[in-house]
């Protein structure tokens, strides 16, 4: 672990050392992290300087005892010892070499006022020298001494007109891990005003201003950049994203604009299309990535975006086609999520085998836990209950919470194959192994329900109620379980009532307020509830509740279509089938 400073500060000093050139896509993109070689001290210096006495061989060869004597120092993890020894080098030999070995060793020791002091000497010794320079700045960037940096980087920057555009975009990057970042806009400001009469010092102003949260000022010089080069592509997508925080429809506006003039800006257009997509302007979006599909049709990025695109539309065809072009291209880092979403249009086409092997494909990332938990369920759908239960408890978790969701789906299989007893004492032993795991206090009392073990219930929710104040699924599930009885109605009212302060727009708890107020008799009440439940989710359990509710509001016609067409849906639920048989026959 102590080996992070060192690598951290050998990372500023590549940035301030090298050229200062960078691509300007990669302006505002973080230091990508140095070469392994890079934690190792450079080597010493392979000629030094020898000392101005003629003759003085033993003053040579205490210079290169003393650079032994520090280089076995620092081999041996003595850095206090180097770093001196070096230091004392540099001060009487005052050799370049010396000097640039001393200031990295300083650094590696975090001693940066020593390095900043060796560094200020070997420019007194050469004023000209750009390594020298460089060096210092390096030290200021490292040690936070930004104050001091300003007349160090202008002169770097002016000292190489050629690389001048290049080095102005790299400038935001040298400072990316600075969390200070309007100390570091206040630097990039003065450090780019002697040169304004280039889009790239606008530039690099414009981007330390909106890390720093300064969005006019942003604005401001990002337009400058575009004044300065009306085609340039990485200014108008600063722009944009600057506009986007303050008015979404001024920067659609926006980039439209600047498409219309420059159609070949990609990178704006892929921006412009993903905020189309934010702003549910999918058909709009749609004609954007056709464009940008036509124009890069082996993009991953492109690809990818209209492949979820193609799903939002419900255009399983489209959508797989990409996504299976996708998963075939050589760039791509990751593909998990897609083999996931392929898993899922062959589930829902039923070519099952095709879905278990998408899904075992899925072997990292967000969807790594259900592309797993969904082949356990297909497995079982298949009568191959052991197999499923075996996949569910050989996944690769190391971290406990994700072991116990792993046990809960186990047991929701085993529930939804109507083995509830089964299911219920599988988790009665895991909770025996972990006795105040929320997540399994929660399921266990749910399953006691299911078993009208009503007293394990109400203790195992009460109890998880006492440690978890704030979790609104206890107080529902136990505000619900009364109100579907019809017991003790106005405690079960408080309840959901609590539940749904912790989580006003949960559809389940809305779901339960709809049904308790039914049970109490209030049924313009319940229907307001059971329809703001059921418009943010089509369940078929909400859908029998809203149903019931209809009904008994004389309105059977629309309690009979909104059941019908659920049970189109929802086939197999027992809930919803049992609604639908005493209401809509």
């Amino acid at each position: 672990m102590k080996s992070k400073p060192r690598v951290v500060f050998l990372a500023a000093l590549a940035l301030l050392l090298g050229p200062l050139a960078y691509a300007g896509e990669a302006a505002a993109a973080p230091a990508k992290p140095p070469a392994r070689e890079a934690r190792r001290p450079a080597p010493p210096p392979e000629k030094v300087a020898a000392p101005e006495a003629d003759g003085d061989e033993t003053a040579l060869g205490q210079v290169v005892y003393q650079l032994l004597l520090a280089e076995i120092a620092l081999q041996r993890g003595d850095v206090e010892l180097a770093v001196k020894a070096y230091a004392d080098l540099a001060a009487r030999t005052r050799d370049p070499q010396i000097m640039e070995r001393a200031i990295e060793v300083a650094g590696f020791a975090r001693r940066f006022d020593i390095a900043a002091e060796i560094a200020r000497r070997w420019l007194e010794d050469d004023p000209s020298s750009p390594r020298a320079q460089k060096m210092l700045a390096g030290v200021l960037v490292m040690s936070n001494r930004l104050d001091e940096l300003a007349p160090h980087l202008i002169r770097m920057l002016e000292s190489d007109k050629a690389a001048l555009p290049d080095n102005l975009l790299g400038l935001n990057r040298m400072f990316v891990r600075n969390p200070d970042r309007a100390a570091v806009f206040r630097l990039i400001d003065t450090v780019c005003r002697p040169f304004f009469g280039l889009a790239e010092a606008h530039y690099a102003v414009a981007l330390a201003a909106s890390g720093a949260g300064q969005g006019e000022r942003a604005k401001q010089e990002a337009r400058r950049a575009l004044e300065l080069r009306p085609e340039w592509e990485m200014a108008a997508f600063l722009l944009a994203q600057v506009l986007m925080r303050e008015s979404r429809d001024g920067a659609l506006d926006f980039m439209d604009s600047f498409l219309e003039r420059n159609p070949g800006a990609n990178q704006v257009r892929l921006l412009y299309a993903r905020s189309l997509v934010a702003e549910r302007r999918y058909g709009d979006a749609r004609s954007q990535f056709d464009r940008l599909l036509q124009a890069s049709p082996d993009n991953p990025e492109i690809v990818y975006s209209v492949a979820v695109l193609a799903l939002q539309f419900d255009d399983k065809a489209l959508a797989e086609a990409q996504l299976k072009h996708f998963v075939a291209l050589d760039s791509v880092p990751d593909r998990s999520a897609a083999y996931y979403y392929l898993g899922q249009i062959a589930e829902e086409d039923k070519r099952i085998d095709e879905a278990l092997s998408r899904y075992a494909q899925v072997v990292s990332g967000e969807h790594y836990l259900p592309a797993q938990m969904r082949r356990a369920r297909l497995l079982f759908e298949q009568g191959k209950p052991d197999e499923g239960r075996a996949l569910l408890r050989s996944v690769r978790t190391d971290k406990s919470e994700e072991r116990v969701q792993m046990q809960i789906a186990e047991a929701a299989l085993l529930r939804e194959a109507g083995r509830v007893q089964e299911a219920f004492d599988f988790l009665e032993l895991k909770l025996t192994e972990n006795p105040e795991q929320h997540d399994l206090m929660y399921e266990t009392a749910l399953l006691a329900e299911r078993l009208n073990k009503m007293a394990l219930m109400e203790t195992r929710l009460r109890r998880l109620i006492e440690l978890r104040p704030d979790n609104p699924q206890a107080y529902n599930a136990l505000g619900y379980a009364y109100a579907d009885r019809g017991e003790r109605l106005p405690e079960a009212r408080q309840l959901i009532e609590k539940a749904l302060a912790l989580a006003p727009d949960d559809a389940a708890i809305l779901d339960s307020m709809g049904w308790v107020l039914f049970r109490q008799g209030d049924l313009p009440g319940a229907l307001s509830y059971l329809e703001r439940s059921y418009g943010q989710r089509e369940d078929p359990e909400i859908a029998a509740h809203l149903g019931e509710v209809l009904w008994s509001m004389g309105r059977q016609d629309d309690a009979r279509r909104l059941l019908l067409g659920a049970q189109q849906k929802f086939p197999a639920n027992a809930v919803l089938s049992e609604t639908v048989r005493r209401l809509a026959p």
